[in-house]
């Protein structure tokens, strides 16, 4: 009877028990990689979206709205306005526009190597908006006047007593303060929690 459960593959009992307790090890070892590359999708996608978000706008703006009247949205609360921007948040550091252009692409770096240790939802969002943020700015510093590495970034968005901005500055702003509330709550971007 041995003999004929072993021809045709009938499992052991000791060895059925081995296998279940190796089972979920294996299925963990295999969801890990999954779950990382989802992660990392969902980054990408989160960045892709907030990227062409903030270029379809910027296209829009010097098409239609550059060298015209702004356009009222809420009375003089909330303006469209077309603004040409050298230096940094608020216009600051108008002189420093290739240094500018160099952080940029090192926050792309930094995030593009911080991907492959991504397990949390929250972060990939985060790092997304970033990523997408610094890309549209840094598609300006690039390939706007007045030259590589030194274009001027298309600001339109005009709040009153405030200072002029875009939708990648929006998603940048949005990043970082997503990412403060995720360290103030102890997630890191592989999955642990920090108790303090």
């Amino acid at each position: 009877m041995a003999e004929a459960e072993r021809i045709i593959g009938t499992p052991d009992p000791d060895s059925a028990g081995a296998d279940e307790a190796a089972a979920p090890d294996e299925a963990a070892a295999s969801a890990e990689p999954t779950g990382r590359r989802r992660r990392i999708a969902v980054l990408f996608g989160v960045a892709v979206v907030a990227y062409l978000l903030d270029l379809g706008s910027k296209m829009l703006v010097v098409a239609k709205l550059e060298h015209h009247e702004p356009i009222e949205i809420i009375g003089d609360l909330l303006k469209f306005e077309a603004v040409r921007n050298a230096g940094a948040a608020f216009g600051i550091g108008e002189a420093f526009t290739v240094i500018f252009t160099v952080i940029a692409a090192a926050v792309i770096v930094v995030i593009a190597r911080l991907a492959r240790k991504l397990y949390s939802l929250p972060w990939a969002i985060a790092l997304g908006l970033l990523l997408g943020g610094a890309l549209g700015n840094l598609t300006d510093r690039i390939f706007r006047s007045p030259g590589v590495f030194e274009g001027a970034v298309v600001d339109f968005i005009a709040p009153a007593h405030f200072a002029v901005f875009n939708l990648a500055d929006s998603a940048i702003v949005c990043g970082g303060f997503l990412i403060v509330i995720l360290s103030f709550r102890g997630l890191d971007p592989d999955g642990t929690v920090h108790k303090d």
